[in-house]
């Protein structure tokens, strides 16, 4: 597979839930939880559940800087 963004993030899938019709993957990217809130059918369609290997792709165009 290859894609434009630079960002892929190789992990293990911590959790999965399923909402009516989004749902949110939890992946561990060494030490940090990355959530990605994806439609229930691409869940279904990739095969996504808890222990599997998977990438957190990050695609952004805006980066924003906060403080206290």
């Amino acid at each position: 597979m290859k894609i434009s963004a630079r960002n892929a993030l190789k992990g293990k899938i911590v959790e999965v839930n399923k909402g009516a019709t989004t749902s949110h993957v939890k992946i561990d990217v060494g030490g940090t939880v990355v959530t990605a809130s994806i439609t229930n059918t691409s869940v279904d369609e990739l095969g996504l559940a808890v222990g599997k290997t998977a990438y957190a792709v990050i695609k952004a165009s805006d980066v924003m800087v906060g403080i206290d």
